[in-house]
């Protein structure tokens, strides 16, 4: 059936494993705090522990992570390094779960044809307290 449609393509298993690593670190509520806050600006460790309430040691590791799956960069400046999201990307992929989530939780109606103008990342942000 599948082959039947002219623009069928499936993912090849490198951008599997890469989707499905890009996932497991977004599978995180820390992690996701952590990286919106990135999404808003660049910023230290100390800064994101107080922002996300974890333990600097905690943001550190999650950082680390992060920077291995590919999800934020790090700028060095003297001793201290200055964490950023890593590209556009990051934003969508963040933007889209908690638009999922915001519409699973409010058991909201889907998007007639995709339209997805509704949404902006702040409204992510509002409708979700931390």
């Amino acid at each position: 059936m599948h082959t039947s449609l002219p623009d069928f393509r499936m993912p090849d298993d490198e951008q599997v494993h890469l989707a499905a690593e890009s996932f497991r670190m977004l599978a995180d509520p820390t992690r996701i705090k952590i990286l919106w806050a990135l999404l808003q600006g660049e910023s230290s460790v100390a800064c994101l522990a107080e922002l996300v309430g974890a333990a600097p040691t905690a943001v550190s590791q999650h950082l680390a992570k992060l920077r291995l799956a590919g999800l934020v960069r790090g700028r060095r400046e003297g001793t201290f390094v200055y964490y950023s999201a890593a590209d556009v990307h990051v934003r969508a992929l963040l933007a889209e779960a908690l638009f999922h989530a915001d519409h699973t939780d409010r058991d909201l109606p889907d998007h007639a044809s995709g339209d997805l103008a509704a949404h902006a990342p702040a409204q992510a942000v509002e409708t979700r307290p931390s």
